[in-house]
């Protein structure tokens, strides 16, 4: 059994290999990265820094040195198109909303996505950049499929701020894109722009996935209680319950209180699996490199079912205890008031954070050992050291994939304990009529 394990995962590593491999050598429309003077910077006294400029019309997309980062953030990142080991890409449909022009349905398959998950093509004034749809701000545009040549990206420094406009070529001129929006403040580099995504992306695929695959695995387990009510169970179904008596017996009971868990129970039972079934299937490089839980979209999502549930059922003497906690003197509450308040989205925020980020470092640790066969191997010239560097990513990626094995249960029970410990706050009881009170 153990051999069996181990050859699937050196094969899943080889499989890896060649996808890495693949992008490392490019293609004819590699994004092309450039320093330039902003064209419309209004101020000469504007510190702006300028390099050779590349254009639709130059030839310097051709062989570029590995970059390690733009690859663990390309497969780590969500897409528009369900890619597995960069061979196979399965088209999601496109749901997208214009200001001023409405509604826009099609496949992403219009866009022909290849290398790097960037179109061949655009349609209707929108192309695709790195699995993530752009729109063309030029209303010129055809609005028919128009092929592509290649994507370039012009980085100007304006008062020591870096901006990146992205350009994509075709029929002989640049077009500038503008990408979806974000509700993020402009914090991770997104905005408010012209258009809106509610696309179905393989994150959401891996979330249908994952919610059928339990559905399946739970209905069947039902049905051999049902069958067999006296029957011992066994296999997945012994290792299930198992699961399910260590979150009542360890968590919810002790946490929650005995006769106050049943009405949480179901909650904190599927966050844990939710959280788990997607950890465990972001495991798997060939099923599509899902990184669903390190998205903070999805945590944000999590955390926020958490915060409402917490604060609907807050007893009045869990409120008490934030904004006026009995007790004690009243110089000391104007300072813990405060930071009771700010705890209390503070909590929601530590939920999100936390998973995200240890799910998204797990990845890109992996993908960074994998690197090491191109950096040792200058992208393929050297084969010695491409060698040299498969002899220390094997043993270090499969390290890796294990302690990731150990970390996709350990934040999927952290989450389901921390959730039952705020739920477990916002209904407990105190007694303040003691003398030392």
């Amino acid at each position: 059994m153990i051999n069996r394990i181990v050859f699937l995962l050196l094969t899943s590593l080889s499989f890896f290999t060649l996808a890495a491999q693949h992008e490392s050598h490019g293609e004819a429309h590699d994004t092309t990265h450039m320093s330039t003077t902003s064209a419309h910077a209004p101020e000469a006294s504007h510190a702006v820094d300028a390099h050779h400029e590349a254009s639709c019309g130059s030839n310097e997309d051709g062989h570029h040195a590995f970059d390690p980062a733009a690859t663990a953030i390309h497969h780590i990142s969500d897409a528009n198109v369900y890619s597995i080991l960069d061979i196979v890409r399965i088209p999601l449909p496109m749901i997208l909303y214009t200001k001023g022009k409405g509604w826009d349905v099609f496949s992403s398959g219009r866009f022909h996505p290849g290398h790097h998950d960037d179109g061949h093509a655009a349609y209707n004034g929108f192309a695709m950049y790195h699995g993530a749809v752009h729109r063309i701000l030029d209303e010129s545009f055809p609005k028919d499929e128009v092929h592509i040549d290649k994507f370039i990206t012009k980085t100007s420094t304006v008062d020591n701020k870096e901006k990146e406009t992205r350009f994509v070529c075709a029929n002989g001129q640049e077009w500038e894109m503008e990408q979806k929006s974000i509700l993020d403040g402009g914090i991770l580099g997104g905005g408010m722009t012209g258009f809106y995504d509610f696309s179905i992306t393989k994150n959401v695929v891996a979330m249908i996935v994952v919610c059928l695959l339990f559905w399946f695995v739970f209905k069947r387990m039902r049905k051999q209680y049902e069958t067999n009510p006296t029957k011992a169970p066994k296999g997945l179904t012994n290792m299930v319950e198992s699961i399910f008596l260590f979150i009542r017996d360890e968590v919810a009971i002790p946490i929650i209180g005995k006769d106050k868990y049943k009405k949480y129970f179901t909650l904190l039972l599927s966050i844990f699996f939710f959280i788990l079934g997607l950890n465990l299937f972001g495991q798997v490089p060939f099923f599509g490199s899902i990184n669903a839980t390190g998205n903070l979209a999805l945590t944000l999502v999590l955390a926020l079912i958490v915060f409402f549930v917490v604060n609907l059922i807050g007893t009045k003497d869990y409120w008490k205890h934030i904004f006026w906690m009995p007790g004690v003197p009243g110089w000391v509450k104007i300072i813990l008031t405060p930071v009771e308040i700010l705890g209390v989205f503070i909590k929601p925020l530590t939920l999100m954070l936390r998973l995200a980020g240890n799910i998204s470092a797990g990845h890109i640790a992996i993908l960074s050992f994998i690197s090491l066969i191109f950096i040792f191997g200058n992208s393929g010239e050297s084969m010695g050291g491409s060698v040299a560097g498969t002899i220390m990513a094997i043993p270090l990626t499969l390290f890796m994939m294990a302690i990731e094995l150990l970390v996709a249960f350990l934040q999927a029970y952290v989450f389901c304990l921390l959730a039952a410990s705020y739920i477990g706050s916002a209904v407990e009881e105190h007694d303040h009529h003691d003398g030392h009170h």
